[in-house]
């Protein structure tokens, strides 16, 4: 398991904007289910033993205080707008503490922190490196050990864009509650199926209440 300790890095984008793609299957509960799965996400990566500190970049300010109240430290996006611009901001305040930093995708309410130990123990035998999504072309999470260039490349098809830049995938074994990210109603399901944090837990049932009528 991973011995050193990783500053997290996780974008929590305004609630009103994030889950898109689960707009219409959320329908009344979209900003809630939204930040019920950024509460989950962040309590797990606080909870990792290999996990020094977590660095949640935001402007939505009921994120910023629920996850703010969870432990994180919680910093504004910078000028520049976009997901990787977020991630190097945030890296910016965690960077003097001197530990590898790690970027978090804010969507993953089944994360174990056993399983993120494992997977940032597989990111230290690498300067660089990322774990793709479950669909297997996005990516859930990029390391960079200290000292190295924090350089992430998040968004569509990251995975294949990760490896033309010469980053590797981290080896670390079956890591399902890492890997499953929810942007969908299929992939809730498949977290579910996993088992999910709290809140998420009771902001699901009432979408699924809600489609079997």
């Amino acid at each position: 398991m991973s011995k050193n300790l990783w500053s997290m890095i996780v974008p929590v984008k305004r609630l009103s904007l994030g889950k898109s793609r689960l707009a219409s299957a959320a329908g009344a509960y979209r900003g809630e289910l939204a930040l019920a799965i950024a509460t989950d996400t962040v309590g797990a990566a606080l909870r990792c033993a290999a996990v020094g500190d977590v660095v949640v970049v935001t402007e939505d300010p009921l994120a910023a205080e629920r996850l703010g109240g969870l432990g994180a430290l919680v910093v504004p996006e910078g000028p520049v707008p976009g997901l990787n611009e977020a991630l190097r901001q945030g890296a910016r305040y965690a960077a003097p503490r001197g530990l590898g930093l790690a970027a978090l995708q804010a969507d993953l309410p089944a994360l174990r922190p056993g399983e993120l130990e494992a997977v940032l123990a597989g990111a230290e035998l690498l300067p660089r490196a990322f774990l793709p999504d479950r669909a297997g072309t996005g990516t859930v999470l990029y390391s960079a050990r200290p000292g190295e260039v924090f350089a992430p490349a998040f968004g569509g098809a990251s995975r294949d864009r990760h490896l033309a830049l010469g980053v590797p995938e981290i080896s670390a074994g079956p890591v399902p509650s890492v890997r499953t990210d929810v942007d969908t109603l299929a992939d809730l399901k498949a977290a579910l199926e996993l088992g999910v944090g709290p809140h998420t837990a009771a902001v699901a049932e009432k979408i699924l209440a809600a489609h079997t009528r």
